[in-house]
């Protein structure tokens, strides 16, 4: 069993082209024995962005602070604390921090590098 605080585990650089003022750290993934999903906290600094970006996994999020919008489905609509979405496989997508920044929980697929593109997307 891991137990962990979300605010202890330290954030790391996004490492993907296009990220600007991104950190992320993992919460729990498949070096903590979970066998099916990896669950990502992001932060998105005051005007920063992640990469506009696809691949062909879904991917889930969770809201947590701040305010910003997404990029789906070719049209950015505003999101805030509280606020669930479904990015789908093969959905270009971008997350981008208002003034306030953003910060967010993603579950993705365990069998995928956190923060790598797969190839082709």
């Amino acid at each position: 069993m891991e137990f962990r605080n979300i605010d202890r585990v330290p954030m790391e650089p996004v490492p993907m082209e296009g990220a600007k003022g991104t950190t992320m750290a993992m919460m729990v993934g498949r070096e903590d024995g979970a066998p099916n999903f990896s669950l990502r906290h992001v932060r998105v600094e005051g005007g920063g962005h992640t990469p506009r970006h696809s691949h062909d996994y879904e991917h889930e999020v969770v809201v947590l602070e701040g305010a910003g919008t997404v990029l789906l489905e070719g049209d950015e609509h505003p999101i805030r604390p509280g606020d669930v979405l479904l990015v789908p496989p093969g959905e270009e997508h971008q997350f981008k921090a208002s003034a306030e920044g953003l910060r967010f929980l993603c579950l993705v697929p365990v069998s995928r590098n956190c923060g790598e593109p797969t190839p082709g997307s």
